[in-house]
């Protein structure tokens, strides 16, 4: 029984489809200028113009990566390096995922000054310290739209409008975990990165929107591309397939999302009626990504039993560091305990009512 949606998603059929065609039929290098490269590169620039109006951008501001850590890489790292004449600061939060608060990290070695903004107890960012923590040499502002262990749902249009004041800093916004989860709006926003196999599509690839005005310094060097920002040989039957799983995640959100909102309250009204069981997620997240604790038992052995009885779920983001409390529970509770016996379920439109009853079952006699 699979309930860890939001660490990957299986592949839609007709995203699977539209994949396997394309490598029949546009296989060429799209930067070769025979007929068959013309062909491939006309598979690149389809998506290209799908996927930016999908967005609301143009198709010359979106970047083909290997996936969203290397998308969120060269979004820090390029601006930070680009801008480091104007200045060495960098603001972010504590819920960020390890892709972002590594390159953070990296940059911090290397002389860049990290501050991290508080978290409110709704599970938001306390816009009134980002508000004290912002300066004249502050060059990024780094800032999940969801956070991918709690749910939480970001407010990114108030963040924009704090960053605008400031003329030295990028708002660069990680989507991972909200296409398809919630509506995704960049206005304000310079960059946004996010990945196809989090919404039913496939691994290995990665966007990165970046506005015409924002200028970054690149992580990969050498061979033609769609961009400078990022050599290498455009995979066409990716592009395509990113560009469908998209689309569907658009045209289905309705009722994809009123399916999940179902599940996700019929969970919580179960775990409301146990004293043992803390609920982490805010009431306004997502409803895909539901975080709980269970008092006296570690996330990771719940984990653990859940799997040996064919239940997968996780504990913290599938890129985190194994047994250390969940960053997100320790920012929004404090509570070392709580943080450390926290764990996720993530659902699905493809989760099934049985699946769910079963789960349930499954955890009582666990947890007894």
């Amino acid at each position: 029984m699979y309930l860890d949606y939001s660490a990957d998603t299986p592949p839609d059929k007709r995203v699977i489809s539209v994949y396997t065609e394309t490598a029949k039929n546009a296989f060429a290098n799209p930067n070769s200028i025979h007929s068959e490269g013309k062909k491939a590169k006309t598979a690149v620039d389809d998506s290209l113009v799908k996927i930016s109006s999908l967005l609301g951008v143009s198709p010359d501001e979106l970047i083909f990566t290997s996936g969203a850590s290397e998308a969120n890489n060269l979004a820090i790292k390029g601006i930070a390096y680009s801008r480091r004449r104007k200045g060495k600061h960098i603001v972010s939060t504590f819920l960020e995922h390890s892709s972002v608060g590594g390159a953070l990290t990296y940059l911090q070695e290397q002389g860049w000054e990290i501050d991290l903004v508080n978290i409110l107890p709704n599970g938001k960012v306390d816009t009134e310290h980002l508000k004290s923590l912002m300066r004249d040499d502050t060059v990024l502002c780094a800032v999940c739209a969801v956070d991918s262990e709690l749910g939480t749902v970001q407010p990114i249009s108030e963040i924009a409008e704090i960053v605008k004041r400031y003329p030295n800093c990028v708002l660069h916004v990680d989507a991972t975990q909200a296409i398809g989860k919630t509506k995704l709006v960049l206005t304000g926003v310079h960059t946004a990165s996010f990945a196809p196999h989090k919404f039913y599509g496939l691994k290995g690839f990665g966007v990165l929107y970046k506005s015409k005005n924002i200028v970054l310094e690149p992580l990969i060097h050498g061979g033609a591309s769609t961009t400078i920002y990022r050599s290498g040989t455009p995979d066409a039957p990716a592009a395509a397939a990113c560009a469908a799983a998209f689309g569907y995640a658009i045209d289905e959100y309705d009722e994809r999302i009123a399916r999940v909102k179902k599940l996700n309250r019929k969970l919580r009204e179960h775990f409301s009626e146990n004293d043992r069981i803390l609920i982490n997620s805010p009431e306004d997240g997502v409803p895909h990504i539901l975080n709980i604790s269970v008092k006296g038992i570690k996330g990771e052995d719940i984990r653990h039993l859940l799997d040996e009885q064919g239940v997968c779920v996780s504990v913290k983001s599938a890129c985190s560091v194994a047994n250390t409390p969940s960053r997100s529970v320790m920012a929004l509770f404090h509570d070392r305990k709580r943080a450390l016996s926290s764990w996720r379920i993530s659902l699905s439109h493809l989760t099934t009512d049985e699946e769910l009853e079963r789960f349930l079952e499954i955890l009582e006699s666990i947890i007894l």
